[in-house]
């Protein structure tokens, strides 16, 4: 069932009581295998552990197991209770009403209630979370009439915003420990205090970050695992030797080799899993900043584009892990997807062409313009912006690639803004809304807020179309708004789309249910076990 059917035309699916807390997954006659170590490797190391203030992926694979959401979701993305049991939308979509599990804790003993869910909503999620700045920018309030009831208040619909309530997206945090704090300097978003079902141990930098089984996790017999530890590798080929003599049990799309993926997927011990959905479909970008006066001219970032080729990257970088991307929202949502945009087919003469009319002529040293590049610190990033870098060179465009750590790569381009172009990836679901809006709003640019308008790309008609389809409840007139405007943004080109990768998780036989969740790797780990050697 495509996302926007499900959001607007069904409705019942959000009035949702006395279901289990499982996802998905067959159940299993088979007594759960209890105690263990899962060792999973980690890189980049994560700037922080708390997600409700960024959606840095390295971030969010480990604090999801530290906090669960108000709500799951199944294959499909139908919403089952988390931290939420009971939830329903109005008539007029003004109001949405969540009634909370009783008994749930925090891990320091105090109870969980509606004053947490307020304060994250309005004093975090929509001032410091990059996709929650749009998601909830039509929250004017949260009553909370008793403490296990919240109540969202709204000036215009938002029906999407229940497909964002997961703890990875919208993570509520400790309003007792936050309140009256430099919430974003907090000592506990490096040492978090949740809900979920592993509690926080320690974090050695450079080495590893270890969670521990929370004894007092209000689903009983969960979790399964005693610990789960991150082991953070920076040495791709490192992974590779430690999934193949069982020391590490799971491995991402990041931190292993694109090229030895399907092989490792062979090995007898080991299982590739290969996991797509509307939430963790990303997209690939390269990015400029619009503040300097050389990236103004769009010829420039025409030229640019039309040096990309992407079909050379899907098929010698990711391997065939992945697919070309046209258009600001990926083929995959095919919901909102379009082709009917401004394409940029890799043609260096044409480029060439562009740059002459756009007043940069070749030097003497055969050169046209310099600038330096910041590419998120991972080995399929790195070796995308070298091909890049090879293939400017070849119209006198001299790209300088900096090499950087994750936290540094965010801090400069997000904060300082000291950047000229970037790459990285960020996911684009399960809602154009939610994904990808935070890219191209105006509104959006706010420094200090990480993958959120670093571009600094402002069109007043690009902003009107992206806050009315926010707001529109009719299937096909929402589906125009988006392709309008991707026409525009792709015409403007703050951002080039390039691929949108597959995601992928090599896992040792030995662990069972390490994906049981619409959110995959992203998911809190309960129901996870290790067999013995």
């Amino acid at each position: 069932m495509s996302l926007d059917r499900r959001l607007f035309l069904q409705r019942t699916l959000w009035t949702w009581a006395g279901l289990s807390a499982g996802i998905t997954g067959s159940a299993r006659a088979e007594t759960p295998t209890k105690g263990g170590t899962l060792v999973l490797a980690q890189y980049p190391e994560p700037p922080t552990l708390t997600s409700a203030l960024t959606t840095a992926g390295p971030t969010q694979s480990i604090s999801a197991k530290l906090f669960d959401g108000l709500l799951r979701y199944g294959p499909d993305l139908a919403p089952q209770p988390g931290l939420a049991t009971h939830w329903d939308v109005s008539a007029d979509y003004l109001s949405i009403t969540f009634k909370l599990r009783p008994g749930v804790r925090w891990h320091d003993g105090t109870p969980f209630t509606s004053d947490d869910v307020a304060f994250s909503l309005l004093q975090v999620w929509r001032r410091y979370h990059s996709r929650g700045r749009s998601t909830f920018a039509n929250v004017v309030a949260v009553d909370t009439p008793d403490p296990l009831t919240a109540v969202l208040r709204l000036s215009k619909p938002a029906p999407y915003i229940l497909s964002a309530m997961m703890s990875v997206e919208s993570q509520v945090i400790p309003k007792h420990r936050y309140a009256g704090t430099d919430i974003l300097n907090n000592p506990l978003n490096s040492a978090p205090i949740g809900t979920g079902p592993f509690r926080f141990k320690s974090w050695t930098r450079g080495s590893n970050i270890v969670l521990e089984r929370n004894p007092d996790y209000w689903d009983p017999g969960k979790p399964h695992l005693d610990q789960i530890v991150f082991r953070i590798m920076p040495e791709p080929d490192g992974v590779v030797a430690a999934l193949e003599t069982g020391s590490v049990h799971l491995a991402a799309a990041g931190t292993i080799p694109q090229s030895a993926v399907t092989q490792l997927g062979h090995e007898p011990s080991l299982t590739l899993i290969t996991r797509g959905t509307d939430f963790s479909v990303g997209l690939n970008a390269f990015e400029f900043n619009l503040d300097r006066p050389f990236f103004r001219d769009v010829r420039v970032r025409q030229a640019i584009a039309h040096m990309i080729d992407r079909d050379f990257i899907v098929k010698n970088i990711l391997f065939g892990y992945g697919v070309a991307a046209q258009a600001p929202i990926p083929p995959q949502m095919t919901g909102f997807s379009t082709d009917q945009v401004p394409h940029y087919p890799h043609d260096p003469r044409r480029a060439e062409a562009l740059l002459d009319a756009a007043g940069f002529q070749r030097g003497a040293d055969g050169v046209r313009l310099s600038f330096t590049h910041d590419a998120l610190p991972s080995s399929g990033f790195t070796q995308t912006a070298q091909f890049i870098r090879a293939s400017l060179a070849r119209i006198g465009v001299k790209m300088e690639i900096r090499s950087t750590d994750y936290g540094e790569f965010v801090n400069r381009v997000y904060t300082q803004r000291d950047f000229d172009t970037t790459l990285y990836g960020a996911t684009a679901g399960p809602d154009p809304a939610i994904g990808t809006q935070r890219f191209y709003w105006s509104n959006n640019f706010q420094p200090g807020v990480a993958f959120s308008n670093g571009a600094h790309y402002r069109n007043t008609e690009v902003d009107r179309l992206l806050e009315t389809a926010q707001i529109e409840t009719d299937v096909v007139k929402r589906r125009a708004l988006y392709d309008r405007f991707q026409v525009i943004a792709q015409t403007d080109l703050p951002r080039i789309p390039i691929v949108s990768a597959s995601l992928f998780l090599l896992s040792s036989r030995r662990v069972r249910d390490a994906v049981t969740s619409f959110d995959g790797f992203y998911g809190n780990f309960a129901d996870t076990t290790i067999a013995a050697a």
